[in-house]
């Protein structure tokens, strides 16, 4: 069994290694090489499928559930407002400034140093599964998405991403719906045509007023927003279509395909999602994981952002080192003790379960 304070030095300089080399979506394949070797220089027999790179605990028994812990290592570009160069992984008051430093760096080298903390420990109730992956922030297919065929039966998923190490116990899915209503052209000094506007427009007062029956317990109704609408070529002529844009939130009540079928019942024009990948995602707050976080005095909640959370079947919590306020802000941060506090509070929970 490692040692907690050791694991904790090693994660910080994965982590100062890692802000030093550019990994954006699409890019991560250095970042990926250098995750690669440090696993290995601690015995790990590590899998990759392009910038990918997972893992099993050495005494992996496939006949006991297993817990995934999965964090990613692409970050954005840095914005404008930087005043540091965001590649120098300098600590200043306490502070470790770079880029994906925060989201999600600090989640992932604290996952790397628990997997590593229970690596070779024999006799546990859960297999452990690592799972660091490429293009999260662009919610890439070549990600975790990827990959998960390739890791097996799991049982729930503790994903990475900067909470303050509260539980994130659920998170809301996103669908973008490209709508169509369809009229008949024709001249608008006569009693021509169909106007398509007036067709959408009473698509939309449904989309403005519609509430679903099923509520989440944590996040309430589902959220739908009208964002975009285009119609018309010129004054004199009623439009043949009017296209608009819907913004669906969607709860962990229901999964996507149930609210496109309901959308589809209730509205006349045509309904095409953009994708239907990225899912609402929960986990019961009786879990387990869930309850030995509470015991420890972490607060549960749900979470507004998106993240590879979306891609999984399974249950699933979203919980981690940083703070979500300070991801793609300018001259990122972590504080360093929020890494050694990360890694005792993960081991801390998984303890209790396994």
């Amino acid at each position: 069994m490692a040692d907690i304070s050791a694991l904790s030095q090693l994660a910080l300089q994965l982590l100062q290694q890692l802000i030093s080399i550019q990994s954006f979506s699409k890019e991560e394949d250095r970042t990926a090489d250098l995750i690669d070797q440090v696993l290995q220089q601690h015995g790990v027999k590590t899998h990759r499928k392009l910038n990918n790179i997972w893992a099993w605990n050495r005494h992996f028994d496939a006949s006991k559930p297993t817990i995934l812990l999965n964090s990613h290592h692409d970050t954005v570009k840095p914005n404008s407002g930087y005043t540091r160069d965001p590649y120098d992984a300098k600590i200043e008051d306490g502070k470790l400034y770079g880029l994906g430093s925060n989201d999600a760096g600090g989640c992932l080298v604290s996952l790397i140093a628990v997997f590593l903390y229970y690596y070779d420990q024999e006799n546990l109730k859960y297999n452990f599964c690592l799972a660091t992956t490429a293009e999260e922030e662009i919610s890439g297919v070549n990600g975790l998405e990827l990959i998960i065929p390739e890791l097996g039966e799991l049982s729930f998923g503790i994903v990475g991403e900067p909470t303050l190490m509260d539980l994130a116990i659920a998170e809301r899915g996103l669908m973008v719906l490209d709508c169509t209503a369809y009229g008949k052209a024709g001249h608008a000094a006569r009693e021509e045509g169909e106007n398509a506007i007036y067709k959408a427009l009473a698509d939309i007062e449904w989309f403005r007023n519609f509430k679903f029956p099923k509520e989440s317990e944590v996040f309430g109704p589902i959220k739908m927003s009208v964002t975009i609408i285009n119609a018309g070529s010129q004054h004199n002529v009623v439009p043949a279509t009017c296209t608009f844009t819907v913004d669906v939130r969607v709860t962990d009540a229901y999964k996507n395909e149930e609210v496109l079928e309901i959308i589809r019942q209730h509205v006349s024009c045509e309904v095409k999602p953009r994708s239907i990948r990225l899912k609402p995602s929960s986990i019961d707050k009786n879990h387990s994981f869930v309850q030995a976080g509470v015991s420890l005095g972490r607060k549960t909640y749900g979470s507004p952002t998106t993240s590879d959370q979306s891609l999984l079947d399974i249950s699933s919590i979203k919980i981690g080192p940083g703070d979500s306020a300070r991801s793609h802000m300018a001259d990122e941060f972590i504080y360093v003790d929020e890494i050694g506090e990360g890694i005792d509070l993960y081991i801390q929970m998984l303890s209790k379960i396994v």
